[in-house]
């Protein structure tokens, strides 16, 4: 199995799972990743962002492979105040 029908084969589920090893160094039962497990899931994470999701969201790895970093801009125009779903305020409750 070569790299692309690996990253294919991934389901969202799986995916999951393996950015939150990814970020907490442990899997989603509690169990510690080794370092290399480390190594391992943060590539295939950064590989599946690339090849698979193709995301534009800040901080992922884009289609072309490179980190998508935004503007403080393109992060402003992001989000606008009409762009919001909800706002409120700690008075609310």
């Amino acid at each position: 199995m070569n790299v692309d029908q690996l990253i294919q084969s991934i389901t969202p589920d799986v995916y999951e799972r393996l950015q939150y090893g990814a970020s907490t160094g442990k899997w989603p039962d509690g169990t510690p990743l080794s370092e290399e497990q480390k190594a391992q899931t943060m590539q295939l994470v950064m590989l599946y962002q690339s090849k698979v999701l193709k995301s534009d969201e800040q901080f992922t790895i884009g289609a072309d492979g490179e980190l998508v970093q935004k503007s403080k801009k393109e992060l402003k125009e992001q989000f606008k105040p009409e762009n919001e779903i909800a706002r409120f305020s700690e008075n609310d409750l």
